[in-house]
């Protein structure tokens, strides 16, 4: 696998490759590494497909051979579909060995017999020019942030499927269903999410302190603990919890209205109180996190705090990252053990 790490790159140049990219594309077919779409049918039959989204709507006018992704998730999405992308964003998050590729996406292309897509580094930003040296006939970006400018530049380079509605607010679900339209594996990606949601209840019912406890996520920027931060009920991670029998604390649901953003922020003198419904909370212990809750005056005051009926996740680590569900780590064992410390939390909190 080779990682191709981010240049500058001006808007001029942006447009200047996408060009050539597409000339090359209007060529005799998909070069070498595209990838194999199963449609269930003839080739390219279904097609053209209209994906509406955040932005518009996307017109796929054949069936694409070679796949781009960009963001968290989207290139899972094409490998539970049975299309390996041609390059995806590498992992910075949960990436325990630094080949920037989590494990259960390693499984799965070795399960197919492919090779490892080539990766891009996402710590500027898109690269849109390794995005373009790819040579799409789709981006998939159906989980993202993308703006509108970056939706209008990767839009020189390929057709875009964005996210349906809210940046990073697309559930695994949303985000399945989403990228199979772009596609034209409509009706494969609704059999995938439903057989991945009998896979998630079979794990849910292996636990029985989960039922009817809440939780919420939480974090503690370290150069500033005046502040208490959350992730609203726009975060799939927040939006997991109910899939597994627990509920969003009221607090977090008032204090995500009017917030279209996927994380907000209360003051640490009134946090103890503001989330004092919140059962159990879900903290990655990067950056000294539970240090810094256990020994602040005001922090420490917080129920679940106090109690520690909290999932600490190991920070950078797989075991971290399977909190944010998607749809290869769900079947994994990680996920195994993301329930089960989430177990453990919710005994503690019943226990008070």
């Amino acid at each position: 696998m080779r990682t191709i790490r981010r240049t500058a790159l001006g808007t001029t140049a942006a447009l200047a490759a996408s060009a050539l990219v597409l000339s090359a594309c209007s060529g005799s077919g998909a070069a070498d590494g595209g990838a194999e779409v199963d449609t269930g049918g003839a080739p390219g039959e279904g097609f053209p497909v209209t994906v509406e989204h955040a932005f518009g709507e996307t017109t796929v006018e054949a069936q694409p051979e070679r796949v781009a992704t960009i963001a968290w998730g989207n290139h899972e999405a094409a490998l539970a579909l049975g299309v390996v992308p041609v390059i995806m964003e590498a992992a910075v998050w949960g990436d325990d060995d630094g080949d920037g590729v989590l494990p259960w996406v390693e499984e799965k292309v070795e399960e197919m017999g492919a090779e490892m897509p080539e990766t891009f580094d996402p710590t500027d930003g898109i690269d849109f020019e390794a995005v373009a040296a790819s040579e799409p006939d789709v981006i998939l970006a159906g989980y993202s942030g993308l703006t509108q400018e970056e939706y209008d530049t990767l839009s020189q380079i390929a057709p875009v499927i964005a996210y349906p509605e809210t940046p990073w607010g697309s559930t695994w679900q949303e985000t399945l269903a989403q990228d199979a339209k772009g596609l034209g594996l409509e009706a494969r990606g609704e059999e995938v999410v439903a057989e991945l949601e009998g896979v998630l209840a079979d794990k849910v019912a292996e636990h029985e302190n989960l039922a009817g406890t809440s939780a919420m996520w939480a974090y503690v920027e370290p150069t500033d603990t005046s502040t208490f931060s959350y992730f609203t009920v726009n975060d799939p991670r927040v939006q997991l919890f109910p899939e597994l029998g627990m509920e969003i604390p009221e607090a977090v649901t008032r204090a995500s209205e009017g917030n279209e953003q996927f994380n907000g922020s209360e003051s640490t003198e009134t946090a103890a109180e503001t989330f004092a419904d919140a059962d159990v909370m879900v903290v990655s212990t990067d950056s000294d996190q539970q240090k810094i809750m256990q020994e602040d005056p005001l922090m420490s005051k917080i129920p679940a705090v106090e109690r520690d009926s909290i999932a600490w996740l190991p920070a950078d680590a797989p075991e971290a990252a399977v909190s944010n569900p998607s749809p290869l780590n769900i079947g994994s064992e990680y996920m195994d053990g993301y329930l089960a410390t989430l177990d453990a939390a919710a005994a503690k909190a019943k226990q008070d």
